[in-house]
């Protein structure tokens, strides 16, 4: 029976001049990581621990964002349905069972009724920075890691070159070209590693700062809306 698929070629210039196939050189991620030498093996410690922290403060702080900005569709009509009835303790009641920004917002200006309006105003709006405050928490640290990291990259990639090339100033003089090839490839990885963690660093922080907006849009629409009602003549 006849089967082609069983059968193997060997191309005759091969088999004619007798010479081994070319064995191609392969390079693991490890391998790249740890070929760097002591100092490139720094540089990506640096890089992986800076990844991990910024991971760390998107998935918390797009939680912590996420739960601040869940709203009752009924909370704002609710107080006003209280308060216009005189039932702060009630309205004060359903502030606190809400636990969040804006809940925390309209019970500081509950407690504050009676008092001029511009001290109520005051005091929400001081706690609006607060409550600003803590969202923006670690927001700072992850621009931060945004902007460091392609940094130490580079200069990981700076360091490798200077050692490629006093490698070769050693040698005397001499050009092994694959010397110089292994160790700017070598250099350069720190320089990928990097912008990676750079780039998702800065997608991370714009993503959160996109949703911190919403948040206190959110908030400033609602306590507009508290403090309408108490502009309302009684």
């Amino acid at each position: 029976m006849y089967t082609p698929f069983l059968q193997i070629s060997v191309p005759d210039t091969v088999t004619a001049a007798g010479d081994e196939l070319p064995v191609e050189k392969t390079l693991s991620i490890w391998e790249l990581i740890t070929s760097g030498g002591p100092g490139g093996i720094l540089i990506m410690s640096v890089l992986f621990i800076l990844s991990i922290i910024a991971v760390y403060i998107f998935i918390e702080r797009f939680n912590s964002i996420k739960k601040a900005n869940k709203i009752d569709v009924n909370f704002i009509n609710n107080i006003k349905d209280h308060v216009s009835q005189g039932r702060l303790d009630a309205a004060k009641a359903l502030c606190q069972s809400q636990d969040t920004p804006v809940a925390r917002m309209i019970q500081k200006g509950i407690s504050r009724i009676g008092k001029p309006l511009k001290d109520i105003t005051s005091a929400i709006e001081n706690t609006g920075k607060l409550e600003i405050s803590r969202l923006e928490k670690n927001l700072a640290a992850l621009a931060t890691i945004a902007g460091a990291a392609p940094m130490i990259g580079f200069l990981g990639t700076v360091i490798g070159m200077i050692l490629a090339f006093h490698e070769m100033a050693a040698a005397g003089g001499q050009i092994d070209i694959e010397m110089l090839a292994e160790g700017i490839y070598t250099a350069m990885t720190t320089t990928v590693a990097g912008l990676a963690v750079g780039i998702v660093a800065y997608i991370g922080y714009n993503v959160l700062v996109a949703r911190v907006d919403k948040v206190v849009y959110n908030m400033e629409a609602n306590t507009v809306e508290f403090l309408d009602l108490l502009h309302e003549p009684a």
